[in-house]
């Protein structure tokens, strides 16, 4: 018997993410035209797990998740795929692991239980994973990565047998690092996870609001002597927690996912097109048709939603456009991700951006390396380089910003 439930703790205001989460739950960010915890979902039940309890805090981050999800039960006819899922009651926590803990006394749960980050996409065989935690009878199992930048993270000390010394956390210098594994935030907790607050070490870091996995409870179950082990995942892993990582992760998994892995069709090679209504049907061979003719220009890849309109003349690389998008003539849109609804103005050029929902680029625009919240509106022939504008702002026309916040 494997791992059968998880929990992904959802909670504070992400703002290194802004402004794509001024008003946005991160776990609902979308990436690759789904919310990013719809990956992590299909994902973890296609691989066994039944019940996921969302252990979401705040006002925002609930209602965006449960307005979507709900129970879960839509999942079995999108995916096939049968899940539950379950919500932490409302209450304050002082960190993830607190919402672990609430939800685990919530529902009387007393089994083995995956942990994974609500803004984290991954890949890991989870079977694989969970032997490795029952072979060495671990209090808890840590999926480690092997990275080349270990300054942002925690990075693990092991010994021979993988067991976890210790984590230093976020070295200033590559040589303070122990290792190259750092802390991917995914946790295989034993049965006796609760106990752990109820003995001396737990308790006290309760009773003082220590609460982080990463920073406190670790640390602590190391130094008490409970067996914290390490597992190498070699899938891929983005902490998308930054617009630069957002775009990072969505144009890696552009290029290296697969034709279902991105709900699409490929209509030509590394072509990607979403939807199956008779509508969706008709778009893929015009798209296919005008593709070949020259009339649409594409290089790398490229993922498009349903029921979008792409003028004359329109140049894309390694984009992402998402559904209900109208991009007009000659636009040209490289390395970028267009969200849902929004309106690109002819002879437009996006480069290296991210485009919010429900947003107006107008005509002649240049966007370099530029982040819109949802609702943007940009006005003719603006010029925008290294800026970040918040939802529902206006960019007047004629106007150029460089390493701009407009809040």
């Amino acid at each position: 018997m494997g791992v059968r439930v998880a929990v992904i703790p959802i909670g504070g205001e992400a703002v290194r993410l802004r402004p794509l989460t001024v008003e946005t739950s991160k776990a609902m960010i979308r990436i690759l035209n789904r919310p990013l915890a719809e990956f992590t979902i299909v994902n973890l039940a296609r691989q066994g797990i039944e019940e996921i309890i969302m252990g979401v805090r705040g006002y925002y981050n609930y209602k965006d998740v449960y307005d979507y999800f709900g129970e879960g039960y839509w999942l079995e006819r999108e995916y096939g795929i049968k899940v539950r899922l379950r919500y932490m009651p409302r209450a304050e926590t002082r960190g993830n692991a607190e919402a672990v803990k609430i939800s685990l006394e919530y529902y009387n749960i007393r089994e083995p239980v995956l942990v994974v980050q609500g803004d984290n996409l991954f890949e890991i065989d989870l079977d694989s994973f969970y032997k490795v935690h029952e072979a060495n009878k671990a209090f808890m199992t840590i999926a480690l990565k092997e990275e080349e930048r270990v300054e942002e993270f925690g990075v693990a000390a092991i010994d021979e047998r993988m067991r976890i010394l210790k984590f230093v956390e976020k070295p200033k210098r590559r040589e303070d690092a122990p290792s190259n594994l750092v802390n991917t935030g995914l946790y295989l907790l034993s049965e006796d996870f609760l106990n752990f607050f109820e003995g001396e070490v737990g308790s006290k870091l309760y009773q003082e609001g220590l609460m982080d996995f990463g920073s406190n409870v670790i640390p602590a179950a190391i130094s008490a002597g409970l067996p914290v082990y390490g597992y190498v995942t070699k899938g891929f892993w983005f902490d998308v927690g930054s617009p630069e990582r957002y775009l990072k992760a969505a144009l890696y998994l552009l290029n290296n996912l697969s034709p279902s892995d991105l709900a699409s069709e490929e209509i030509l090679p590394r072509i990607f097109v979403q939807g199956t209504s008779p509508e969706s049907l008709a778009l893929k061979r015009e798209l296919r048709e005008r593709i070949n003719s020259g009339d649409i220009q594409v290089e790398g890849s490229v993922l498009i939603g349903r029921h979008v309109k792409i003028g004359r003349g329109v140049r894309l690389e390694n984009a992402v456009i998402d559904n209900y998008t109208v991009i007009g003539d000659g636009a040209e849109i490289v390395d970028s991700v267009v969200m849902d609804r929004s309106v690109v103005g002819a002879r437009a050029r996006i480069e290296g951006s991210i485009v919010g929902r429900h947003c107006l680029v107008g005509e002649d625009v240049r966007l370099a390396g530029s982040v819109l919240g949802n609702d943007v509106t940009v006005g003719n022939k603006a010029v925008l380089v290294n800026v970040k504008v918040w939802p529902h702002k206006a960019v007047g026309s004629d106007v150029r910003l460089e390493n701009f916040a407009l809040t």
